[in-house]
């Protein structure tokens, strides 16, 4: 990749929303594994660097990784409606989604084999009259909250699916308690993506997801599943 294109990527740090400036600390970790605890990781890594009014948010693959929802590829076996199903799938740059047959094979398990028919049903008649989402719409967060291996993948993830955590705002809440900051719990890629739990319910989602709309903790190997969401003066 040429370096004029390596520049083109390049996330800037601090990023205006709403008439205010914030500044968006990307914070690097250690590789996370099923063994780490989530509290703890987010501590360790963030403690020398909060401040007052700070706001931490973390990678929705980071906490699932810690709740065991990390599968390896060699162990899903796609049963042949996972197969047919993934074959349909509208691929985009965000990443992989549904559209291998394990991811399908993961999602038929976590919502049910009926929901997902329903929705590959409505999906496919939202396509005739050129509407786009229905299927996860109908199929829901779990659904589209599957991460499938890419080719930038941090390994050992490159080669596993990663399931949404469950109970985000619940761990958000945890976490928030053990660091004095509030928490969010995000899923976001380079076309977009949502707040999946707070610390708060009183918690702007709508105004994160602006603050964070470029994905500043980048969609790749850059081994950041931690940031920090500072304002800044104007």
């Amino acid at each position: 990749m040429s370096e004029e294109k390596n520049k083109k990527k390049e996330k800037q740090p601090v990023i205006e929303y709403n008439n205010k400036k914030y500044l968006r600390i990307p914070v690097k970790t250690h590789v996370i594994m099923k063994e780490d605890n989530i509290i703890d990781v987010v501590k360790k890594y963030t403690q020398e660097i909060l401040k007052e009014e700070d706001i931490v948010f973390i990678s929705e693959k980071a906490v699932a990784i810690t709740q065991g929802r990390a599968f390896p590829m060699s162990e899903i076996k796609p049963r042949p409606l996972a197969k047919f199903l993934s074959k349909h799938v509208t691929k985009t740059k965000a990443g992989i989604g549904l559209g291998i047959p394990e991811t399908m094979e993961m999602a038929l398990r976590e919502c049910g084999v009926i929901r997902i028919l329903f929705a590959a049903v409505i999906g496919f008649l939202g396509k005739l009259v050129g509407r786009k989402g229905d299927f996860y719409r109908i199929a829901g967060y779990k659904a589209s909250s599957i991460d499938g291996p890419t080719l930038n993948t941090l390994p050992p993830y490159n080669r596993y699916v990663v399931l949404g955590p469950e109970n985000p705002d619940k761990i958000a809440r945890q976490i928030s308690e053990d660091i004095k900051a509030e928490v969010a719990i995000v899923d976001l890629n380079d076309l977009g993506g949502s707040i999946l739990g707070t610390s708060k319910n009183t918690m702007d989602r709508k105004g994160l997801l602006g603050i964070l709309k470029d994905n500043p903790l980048g969609q790749c190997s850059e081994q950041t599943p931690i940031g920090i969401i500072r304002s800044v003066e104007a």
